[in-house]
């Protein structure tokens, strides 16, 4: 029984001491601002601009590839969702082939065409509820990987 207490004990403090604390994502998700300081925080650069819509964005870069955040799910000033996006300008010589590939073969971002049949591709991240820093920056490392899979495997340089 003495050695049963023990290792309990013993148990009970490894989990204690080894339990990192999430760091929580604010109740009901970011704000443009708290984009732009997440990213700025990681060493990006980044600055609230108004898209043609009236709405306001963040616009970014990554691998020498710009990008846009946009805000979806907003209550107010907080949004529960946010998109990462990236367009590239071919004047219409991407081969549709490419985008079904990429459509098929990658589960976490997808891709289509714009009015000018040039390539776009997105990543849609969940914020609420229950998110936290460690997740979002979790998923923006698979946004990276993506844009970068992306452009090098479709030689958008």
């Amino acid at each position: 029984m003495r050695f049963g207490a023990m290792g309990a004990a013993a148990l009970f403090f490894m989990l204690a001491c080894g339990t990192a604390s999430a760091r929580d994502i604010p109740q009901g998700g970011f704000t443009v601002d708290d984009v732009v300081s997440w990213l700025q925080s990681k060493g990006y650069k980044a600055q609230i601009v108004t898209g043609s819509d009236g709405k306001a964005h963040v616009a970014s870069a990554s691998g020498g590839f710009d990008f846009g955040v946009y805000m979806f799910d907003c209550n107010g000033d907080r949004c529960g969702s946010m998109q990462f996006s990236a367009g590239f300008t071919t004047n219409g010589k991407f081969d549709t082939t490419h985008m079904n590939d990429w459509n098929r073969d990658y589960r976490w971002t997808r891709g289509y065409f714009d009015k000018e049949n040039d390539p776009w591709v997105e990543y849609d991240i969940d914020l609420t509820p229950g998110g936290t820093y460690e997740l979002l920056d979790d998923q923006f490392k698979i946004w990276e990987a993506a844009i970068t899979r992306f452009t090098t495997q479709y030689d958008l340089h």
